[in-house]
């Protein structure tokens, strides 16, 4: 803040924004915004809320931090040395008193976000180390010593962070200094402790595969191991620029990389990058889209537009008795020969006079009466269980709900949340037993 130009704020207000815009859209996308609210379906624990709003809160204040440390650099502008003509960034010491009196604040500001970022990157580790360390008897999260080692730093990341920035606060300089060093240290420890997660992370998943886990499971852990790679690389980026920094600026006398213009921004524009990438992967982590069941869900709503529209505009055409344009006749014939024909419409009792003038019903009407028993009939089936390979033998599957009294579930030695892990946030759901984890172990999203 004391030694980098505005052009540096500039770059971290315009990642910052452009993170904003990209956590509204995505959000919406999800699910339109239903995830912010406090009781979000049936399994709304505190765990989740949590998590949920630790990181959503945490975005706002990185955004608050660079843009008005922008709008001040900007404001207040350069300044010439005297007898050099070297042109510097205004000291603070220059600066108005409004100014002046919004650096503290924004520095607490980005300790907090800071902080919160802090609780949903340990929480990942721990959860990452519990699932990649435990069996099939350890099923339990809420109950491991990896929660409770979460639960404990998350708290002391929470009081730290801030309190390093409040009791410093006499002196700015050091303030901003102090305030990179504790975080960029805590996060450190944490993306370093990530390594031997990423490391040992396709041993796992080849473990996996002799297990005989499902090729879907194996997909979706394979694209958050990827995801966390890609993260790990920008959280060194982010935190290692900044420790420099701190380091260099709690120095007592000489400043080395402080006093450099073209070393403090070039560390501070890669924090910023660093920063809002890495928060924009976790966001996706957080919150999973599943581009297809979008589609589908899309398609569906579209359909059900459409359909009474059509209803209404056959009534219409029949009360007037006017005629019927052959073509739609033919379709709506073809569409109910292909529903009726059906294994599942074999057992509804309907209309069979195609005339649609024999009946109180239209052809629409009847094809949509149709494809609502067919559609009711088949949510009302029992999920399918594909076959599972363990070693050289092979479980076949069935319909029904996954059984713990199975021998592949006495014999496997995965932890039954490797199959219902989607998202650190949707972890369990807050607590959910063994056995409501076991019946989630072919559930899809």
């Amino acid at each position: 803040m004391a030694h980098t130009s505005p052009a540096t704020f500039l770059v971290w207000a315009i990642a910052s924004v452009m993170l904003g815009v990209f956590l509204v859209y995505h959000l919406w996308s999800f699910d339109r915004f239903k995830c912010l609210k406090w009781n979000n379906g049936p399994h709304s624990g505190a765990f989740k809320r949590v998590m949920t709003y630790s990181y959503l809160l945490s975005v706002p204040c990185i955004l608050a931090f660079s843009v008005g440390f922008a709008i001040i650099k900007y404001t207040e502008g350069f300044v010439a040395l005297p007898l050099t003509g070297v042109v510097i960034p205004k000291p603070f010491t220059e600066w108005a008193e409004s100014s002046q009196k919004a650096i503290i604040p924004l520095i607490i500001t980005f300790t907090v976000g800071w902080s919160f970022e802090m609780v949903t990157h340990l929480e990942e580790l721990c959860f990452w180390l519990f699932l990649v360390n435990a069996g099939s008897g350890q099923e339990d999260w809420f109950k491991s010593r990896y929660f409770k080692i979460w639960v404990v730093g998350s708290i002391v990341a929470v009081v730290y962070m801030p309190l390093t920035a409040a009791m410093t606060r006499d002196n700015v300089i050091r303030c901003e200094a102090v305030a990179f060093l504790a975080g960029s240290t805590g996060g450190l420890i944490l993306t370093i402790c990530f390594l031997p997660v990423l490391f040992s992370f396709p041993s796992f998943l080849a473990n996996l595969k002799q297990e005989g886990v499902d090729t879907a499971t194996i997909v979706r852990l394979t694209k958050f191991h990827e995801l966390n790679t890609i993260r790990v690389v920008f959280r060194f980026l982010f935190c290692g620029s900044l420790f420099v920094l701190g380091v260099d600026g709690v120095r007592p006398h000489t400043h080395t990389i402080n006093d450099s213009m073209i070393l403090t921004d070039v560390l501070a524009i890669s924090a910023a990058f660093g920063c809002v990438v890495s928060s924009g992967i976790t966001l996706v982590i957080f919150f999973p889209r599943d581009i297809g069941s979008e589609i589908a869900n899309r398609d569906a709503a579209r359909e059900r537009k459409r359909l009474p529209m059509s209803n209404e505009d056959a009534g219409s055409h029949h009360s007037r008795n006017s005629g019927t344009d052959e073509s739609i006749i033919s379709e709506l014939r073809t569409q109910r020969y292909l529903l009726t024909s059906s294994p599942v419409q074999k057992h509804t009792s309907l209309p069979h006079d195609d005339s649609p003038t024999s009946s109180p019903y239209t052809p629409m009407d009847k094809s949509w009466r149709e494809s609502e028993v067919q559609v009711e009939t088949l949510s009302r089936m029992p999920p399918m269980r594909p076959n599972r390979k363990k070693g050289n033998d092979i479980e076949l599957g069935g319909i029904g709900p996954f059984s713990t009294n199975s021998s592949l579930s006495r014999r496997t030695s995965v932890n039954p949340a490797v199959f219902s892990y989607t998202s650190p946030i949707n972890l369990a759901y807050g607590g959910n037993s063994t056995s409501d984890i076991s019946r989630l172990t072919f559930a899809r999203r």
